[in-house]
């Protein structure tokens, strides 16, 4: 076998591996595309079985030198590398499946739950595949409960109970409004499946609530097995010190530049909210096509007619009851690349929640971040090679969108809208202050109540949410980090492009370069773009010095 089969049989046994072993994501980036019925499997013999295969993986991937390989051949070859240091890190490191009761929640429920994010009708195939998720509950949950007997970490199991308040009224309602999708011969199977799962729910949280107390206490992954994280996992060169430095910088900018335009249009009139949904959806689907316009006008994005759009659509009751479980949305994926992606949005009203009470008074808010993601993920899906249609670390993807957040205010999008220019500066404040919370947690430098204290102080943020933030950061460091590390890394390559490139630079040219390889890392993608290696050579000295951690 030659150099170059070797890479791509491994690089296609990794995405395959992915697939298998991958959880549950509450999040949108790195939901994959499971075969209809997929559920995820923690018991401890399948843990044990994914660590050996992790380990058999990872020894290839190091057997295997690319060093030779061309520099496109090479990047793959680290790719694959990152994807195997990421389950390592979660199963040996992070270890929710066995720890985090909040994790294991929404690996229980979550398939149900991303069962249910397209748009109905759903085929016989969906349907079968309701019943048979909601079924596996009562099973699932003595997993659950059996790994966090030995291993519970106490504010994660606190988290969770909050998070499943009344589940099983919940679930029962959610299943109810399902059944106009559902045909008749199946109602009584689902409604069968739906009361277990929602006695077995109810029982779990209650036994977490008085649990908990039992649990070990919620402790850091230390500052050593970060900075892995960071090399390994992100492919990031940045030390810890220098991602809190960076982030307070732009937290104070953000702050006075937010002020600054607050005063600037302080005899504006407050932005409306829509009046229904209904012009809501009009007014997102007019946004989004005059967007994708501003992006060609100005010469920012190409918008290639094989891309299809971000809209928006009514948030439906077995949506709204479990949307805590994952982003309420459908950005499609790679086998999907022909259909809209879809996302679901509240009836407007006063008092909605922070983001949706944003989109009810300018959409285009959403479609520059979540319409971003969109964008670039389907423009990376259509990748010839496997390796990079793979999600591999959030830094990338959200860094692209929270830039493009940024980019589109100061190109001028929000001329016409003084309120959506003071919130933009907002969306800065929030995520450098996730910076902030994310590193110390993670480092050891902040305690849990220390985290807590720092939301309640700086966002403001009441006690309760700030405490259920402040645990899920403990639980998976490195993801609220990811938006503006991600934007600082973005905003460092076109600084760098419009150097190195003098006249010929052009934002259409290094933003549809990024766009397209928007999974990758932005160390491999100046490498790629620029053929600027020295981030790459700084993670390379530092992981030589470097041991695998452990949890």
């Amino acid at each position: 076998m030659s150099h170059d089969d070797e890479l791509g049989t491994l690089a296609r046994d990794v995405v395959e591996a992915t697939l298998r072993w991958a959880f549950h994501s509450s999040d949108d980036i790195p939901r994959l595309p499971h075969p209809i019925g997929w559920m995820p499997d923690f018991t401890p013999a399948a843990l044990e079985r994914r660590r050996v295969e992790i380990a058999e993986l990872r020894a290839r991937w190091r057997a295997l030198d690319a060093s030779a390989a061309a520099p496109s051949a090479q990047i793959e070859h680290r790719l694959a590398g990152a994807i195997l240091n990421r389950a390592h890190w979660d199963l040996n490191v992070t270890r929710n499946a066995e720890r985090n009761a909040v994790f294991q929640f929404s690996q229980i429920l979550g398939p149900f739950y991303d069962l249910t994010l397209p748009l109905p009708p759903y085929d016989e195939a969906r349907q079968d595949a309701l019943i048979a998720v909601l079924a596996a509950v009562p099973a699932q949950v003595e997993v659950a409960r059996a790994h966090l007997e030995e291993h519970g970490v106490a504010d994660l199991a606190r988290a969770a109970v909050t998070e499943m308040e009344s589940i099983g009224t919940r679930v029962r309602t959610a299943t109810e409004a399902l059944r106009i999708h559902v045909d008749s011969a199946r109602h009584a199977a689902l409604g069968a499946a739906a009361e277990a799962a929602a006695s077995a729910l109810d029982e779990w949280c209650a036994w977490l609530d008085d649990a908990a107390d039992r649990m070990a206490p919620a402790r850091a992954v230390g500052r050593d097995s970060f900075v892995w994280f960071l090399r390994a996992v992100a492919l990031i060169p940045d030390d810890p010190d220098d991602l809190v430095r960076a982030a307070t910088q732009d937290l104070n900018r953000a702050i006075v530049w937010e002020q600054l335009t607050r005063n600037r249009y302080r005899n504006a009139p407050p932005a409306e909210l829509a009046r229904t949904i209904e012009e809501q959806i009009d007014t997102e689907a007019r946004h989004e096509r005059q967007i994708r316009d501003f992006y060609e006008r100005e010469d920012l994005l190409s918008q290639p007619e094989t891309l299809k759009h971000y809209l928006i659509a009514e948030m439906p009751p077995w949506i709204e009851q479990l949307r805590s479980l994952g982003v309420p949305d459908d950005l499609t994926d790679e086998h999907r690349l022909a259909q809209n992606a879809v996302s679901y949005m509240p009836k407007p009203r006063t008092e909605l929640p922070y983001f949706y009470a944003a989109n009810a008074k300018d959409p285009r808010l959403g479609i520059i971040h979540e319409g971003a993601h969109y964008q670039q993920l389907a423009l990376s899906w259509a990748s010839a090679s496997p390796i990079r249609r793979r999600y591999i670390d959030s830094s990338a993807n959200e860094g692209v969108a929270h830039y493009n957040e940024e980019m589109m205010l100061m190109a001028g999008l929000f001329d016409d809208a003084p309120h959506s220019e003071t919130v933009v500066h907002n969306f800065t404040r929030l995520r450098a202050l996730r910076v902030i919370a994310d590193v110390n947690l993670a480092t050891g430098e902040f305690t849990l109540a220390q985290a807590i204290e720092h939301f309640v102080n700086a966002v403001p943020m009441d006690a309760e949410t700030a405490r259920e933030e402040s645990a899920m950061y403990l639980a998976t460091p490195g993801l609220a980090m990811s938006y503006h590390v991600g934007k600082q890394q973005m905003l460092a390559l076109v600084a760098d492009a419009i150097a190195a490139w003098g006249e010929e630079f052009s934002f259409r040219r290094i933003h549809d370069a990024v766009w397209q390889h928007g999974n990758t890392p932005f160390s491999l993608l100046r490498w790629e773009i620029l053929g600027d290696r020295s981030a790459i050579d700084r993670l390379d000295a530092d992981l030589a010095e470097l041991s695998d951690p452990v949890g």
